[in-house]
C-alpha cells in the first residue's frame, strides 16, 4: 500500500512538471516519436542481423562484420558530420537567404567527404589491408562494400529535418529503411544466400537508407519554399555570414574522428589481435550492448537545436534546466537497461542468433555499462557545442581516445574481446569527467 502511494505521488509530481515545463513536454513528445521509430528500427535490425548470423555462422559473419566496421570507420574519419555546425549556426541565422547558403555549404561538404571517403577506403584496403586485419581473401569483398560510401550523404539532410522539427519523419523514415533491409535478409536466408549474397544485400539496404533521408530532406526544403533558393544560393564568403563556421566544423569533425577510432576501429582491433570469430562475437555484443546509444542520439537530435537557440538568445536558466532534466532521464534509463540486459541476455542470444554466439553474453553486459556512461555524456557534449566550447569537447575526446587505445592494445591480446569492452569503460569515464569540468567552468 505504501509503495502504491509513493508511486502515485511520483507520477503526480511528474505530471505537474510536464504541465509546467512546456519545453520539456515538447521535447519528450519529439523524443517519443524517435524512440518509437528507434524501437521498431532496432527490432527490425536485430531480425536482419539474426537472419544474417544464422545463415553465415560465426566465421563468415565475422568477415561481414569487418566489412561493416571498415566502411563505417572510414566514413566517420572523413565525414564532417555537417549537421552539427549547420544546426548551431542555422539557429542563429537571421534570414532565409543565409540559411539557404548554409544548407548548400553543408551539402557540398557532405558530397565531397563521401567521394573522398570512397577513394581513401579502397586505397587503404589494397595498400594496408593485412595491417587492418583484412586478409587478401577478404579484400575483394571489403573493396566491393566500399561502393556504399559515395551515397552516405546525411549531414545536411539531418540538419534540415531537425531544424524544422521533422522528428516524426526521421523516425519513420528509418523504420521504412529497416523494413527494406529485414525483407532482403529474409529473402537471402530463405534461399540459402552465401557470404557474397549477404554483402550485396547489406550494400543495397545501406544505400536505400542513405538516399531515403536525402529525398525526405529535399521534400521538406521544397515544402518550406527553400529548395530552389538553396540550389541557386552562393557559398562563397559563407564564413563572413557565420564567423567561426570553419573552426567549429573542423573541431567537431576532429573530435568525432577521434571517437570513431575507438568506436569503429575496435572490431578491427579485435579481429587483428585475436581472430575473425572473436571479431564476430564482439560485433554482436557491441550491436546489442550499445543499442542504448541510439536513444542518446535521438535525445541529442531533439535537444541540441533547442540548446543552440537558448544559448543564442542568452536564456541561460532555460538552457541549464533542459540539460539537467535530460541528464536525469537518460541516466535512469541507462541504469534500467543495464539491469535488464544482465537478466535477459543469455536466452536472448540463444533465441536470436543461436548457441554459437552464447559467449557474447558477458561482453554485452560490460558493453552496456560503457554505453550508459556514454549516454549520460551526450547531453554535456551537446551543451558544450551549443555554447561554442567545441575546443573542450575536442580535448576531452583526445585524452579519452588515447586512454582507450592504450588499454585495448594492452588487454585484447591477454583477455580477448573483453579487453576492448573494458577499454570503452576507461574511455567513457575520462570523457565524462573532463566534459563535466568544462561545463561547470563555463
Amino acid at each position: 500500500m505504501a509503495i502504491r502511494e509513493e508511486l502515485a505521488k511520483y507520477f503526480n509530481r511528474l505530471h505537474k512538471m510536464l504541465a509546467r515545463e512546456k519545453g520539456l513536454k515538447g521535447r519528450l513528445g519529439n523524443i517519443r516519436h524517435l524512440l518509437t521509430g528507434n524501437a521498431l528500427t532496432s527490432l527490425l535490425g536485430l531480425v536482419g542481423f539474426a537472419l544474417t548470423a544464422r545463415a553465415l555462422g560465426p566465421s563468415e559473419y565475422g568477415i561481414l562484420a569487418l566489412c561493416f566496421t571498415y566502411t563505417a570507420a572510414i566514413e566517420r574519419l572523413v565525414n564532417f558530420q555537417s549537421w552539427q555546425p549547420l544546426i548551431k549556426f542555422g539557429a542563429e541565422s537571421k534570414s532565409a537567404e543565409t540559411l539557404a547558403s548554409l544548407f548548400k555549404f553543408g551539402l557540398l561538404l557532405d558530397v565531397s567527404a563521401a567521394a573522398t571517403g570512397c577513394v581513401i577506403a579502397v586505397a587503404l584496403v589494397w595498400a594496408f589491408g593485412p595491417w587492418l586485419g583484412i586478409s587478401s581473401e577478404m579484400s575483394g569483398l571489403v573493396t566491393l562494400f566500399c561502393a556504399i560510401l559515395p551515397f552516405r550523404i546525411s549531414g545536411m539532410p539531418l540538419a534540415v529535418l531537425r531544424l524544422f522539427g521533422k522528428f516524426r519523419t526521421i523516425a519513420y523514415g528509418q523504420v521504412a529503411s529497416s523494413v527494406f533491409r529485414a525483407g532482403l535478409c529474409a529473402i537471402g536466408f530463405a534461399f540459402g544466400g552465401t557470404l557474397q549474397d549477404f554483402v550485396l544485400i547489406w550494400m543495397a539496404a545501406q544505400i536505400f537508407g542513405s538516399l531515403s533521408v536525402l529525398f525526405l530532406s529535399l521534400a521538406e526544403l521544397r515544402r518550406q519554399g527553400m529548395l530552389a533558393s538553396m540550389l541557386k544560393a552562393p557559398v562563397r564568403g559563407i564564413s563572413a555570414h557565420f564567423p567561426g563556421l570553419w573552426t567549429f566544423a573542423i573541431s567537431t569533425n576532429l573530435s568525432l574522428t577521434l571517437r570513431s577510432s575507438a568506436n569503429q576501429l575496435d572490431t578491427l582491433l579485435v579481429g587483428y589481435l585475436a581472430d575473425p570469430t572473436a571479431a564476430g562475437l564482439y560485433h554482436i555484443a557491441k550491436r546489442i550492448g550499445r543499442m542504448t546509444l541510439q536513444i542518446g542520439d535521438h535525445v541529442q537530435a531533439v535537444l541540441y537545436p533547442d540548446l543552440a537557440r537558448a544559448w543564442a538568445a542568452s536564456a541561460i536558466e532555460a538552457f541549464h534546466r533542459a540539460v539537467t532534466q535530460m541528464r536525469v532521464l537518460l541516466l535512469g534509463f541507462g541504469i534500467f537497461l543495464v539491469g535488464a540486459v544482465s537478466l535477459t541476455i543469455d536466452p536472448l542470444l540463444r533465441l536470436a542468433v543461436g548457441p554459437g554466439f552464447e559467449a557474447a553474453g558477458p561482453l554485452v553486459v560490460v558493453q552496456s555499462i560503457a554505453a550508459t556512461m556514454t549516454l549520460y555524456g551526450t547531453i554535456t557534449r551537446s551543451a558544450l557545442l551549443a555554447m561554442g566550447r567545441e575546443d573542450r569537447v575536442l580535448s576531452s575526446v583526445l585524452v579519452a581516445t588515447i586512454a582507450f587505445h592504450g588499454t585495448a592494445l594492452a588487454l585484447i591480446p591477454r583477455i580477448g574481446p573483453m579487453g576492448a569492452n573494458l577499454a570503452h569503460i576507461v574511455m567513457a569515464a575520462i570523457w565524462l569527467w573532463m566534459m563535466a569540468v568544462a561545463y561547470r567552468q563555463t
